[in-house]
């Protein structure tokens, strides 16, 4: 099992840009893909972005242009920087991990197993 801690997010207005973290211990292994995930109040839990392999990049059409997702393997660490951030961003992000590996990910939450706890992103206009 894999645990995972995301941090960094908060309260920003619109424009504005926020750089959440997570953290993975355990049986985390790199090649494995890994994603973060957000949930709406009132909506269902929709990917946002996910990293394979090898490093290659999947992204929401919403959010295509603005969010960077990128790993740092030697501190077991996913990142997800967001910009140019918009009210339709706020959610709680989750970030998670596959028992997939591969260069192609997939932003498709099934395919995923273990979960942070989430971190709140509110988005002012």
């Amino acid at each position: 099992q894999v645990q995972l801690v995301e941090s960094g997010g908060g309260s920003v207005q619109a424009g504005g840009s926020l750089r959440l973290s997570c953290e993975a211990s355990g049986s985390y292994y790199s090649r494995y893909w890994m994603g973060w995930f957000r949930q709406a109040p009132g909506k269902e839990r929709e990917g946002v972005a996910c990293i394979g392999s090898d490093g290659s990049t999947r992204y929401v059409d919403s959010v295509k242009g603005r969010f960077t997702i990128s790993k740092d393997n030697a501190k077991n660490t996913l990142y997800l920087e967001m910009n140019s951030l918009k009210a339709d961003d706020t959610a709680i992000y989750f970030c998670a991990t596959s028992r997939w590996s591969g260069n192609y990910c997939f932003t498709v939450a099934s395919y995923f197993v273990d979960w942070g706890q989430g971190t709140q992103v509110t988005v002012s206009s």
